[in-house]
């Protein structure tokens, strides 16, 4: 990383000044952030030491400090089938069905590009040159083939870009998303997006001091200790060039595995490889997101399709 690095605190607080128009108040950063205003006061300082911050606004220096910590890429693993989804699937890849008009993948596209991000790669697969169309709204997107897609589960299409991880997004392509905001332009390292629950019985991290700690299928929180959490996984998350540059070769080496195959990519470092990363939770609510599993939860979120 380059030697213009931050504390979280810094980058948070940076972040938040980032994203607003002119003079913000220590109140305002303090509400942005959710940082006391003892500690505001002091990562501002120490910021106005470093030239990043002047009369309550940031300077150009700041994004100089910024930079090591954008994010360059945006990676859509859009190649399954979506069986579930039957029979809308038959004709429609899962991501271009339509939800009050609008495509799946569209929410997660507008997103992106809302959050400047450029260089935007979609794995795709089944029925794969129906995504064509997204290139009329979407000019930037380039696609990379998954040729494996019907015979081997989604780290296939990690296979097909193990290159591109480094600094980057990646995204299931059956997420309705309702916050554009949770797609961000700046991270300061890799984490996942996880709502908070007492319990699930769909695919959780278990967390302590925000950190992933195991990922599993159901879960339950058995106690109130505010170190320890447990979060629903949800299909987005962000890697940091060092993250991405393992992961290259992680998921290299586990698609060589027996029954390789059949694993879900990020159990890649949350099964395979867990000790080799330290990856955060990014929290979100049922509100910011939607991930439409089955045709029967779509009939519920669109009546058009309940006929």
């Amino acid at each position: 990383m380059s030697s213009l690095s931050l504390t979280k605190k810094q980058f948070d607080v940076l972040v938040a000044m980032e994203d607003v128009e002119g003079k913000v108040s220590q109140r305002d950063i303090s509400d942005m952030t959710g940082y006391g205003l003892g500690t505001i006061n002091k990562v501002l300082k120490e910021l106005s030491e470093l030239g990043c911050v002047l009369d309550g606004k940031i300077t150009s220096t700041a994004y100089d400090y910024l930079e090591p910590y954008r994010v360059k890429r945006a990676v859509i693993i859009a190649a399954g089938f979506g069986t579930r989804m039957v029979p809308i699937t038959l004709n429609t890849p899962k991501p271009l069905v339509r939800v009050h008009g609008k495509r799946i993948i569209d929410s997660i596209l507008d997103a992106i590009v809302a959050a400047g991000i450029d260089d935007i790669v979609i794995v795709r697969g089944y029925l794969s040159e129906q995504f064509d169309q997204l290139l009329y709204q979407y000019p930037m997107i380039k696609f990379v083939e998954n040729p494996s897609y019907n015979e081997a589960n989604n780290i296939s299409s990690a296979m097909c870009v193990r290159y591109l991880l480094k600094n980057a997004y990646v995204f299931e392509a059956d997420l309705l998303l309702h916050n554009p905001k949770l797609v961000t332009k700046y991270q300061y390292s890799s984490n996942v997006l996880g709502i908070p629950v007492q319990r699930s019985d769909d695919w959780c991290f278990t967390t302590t001091n925000g950190i992933i700690q195991s990922q599993q299928v159901g879960g339950e929180v058995k106690n109130n200790n505010s170190k320890t959490g447990l979060y629903q996984q949800v299909g987005i998350s962000y890697w940091s060039e060092k993250d991405g540059a393992k992961l290259a070769e992680h998921i290299k080496d586990v698609y060589a595995m027996p029954g390789g195959k059949e694993c879900y990519w990020d159990q890649v470092v949350f099964k395979h490889f867990k000790k080799q990363y330290q990856v955060e939770i990014r929290e979100c609510s049922f509100e910011d997101i939607v991930e439409i599993d089955t045709f029967r939860e779509l009939k519920q979120i669109d009546k058009v399709y309940d006929v």
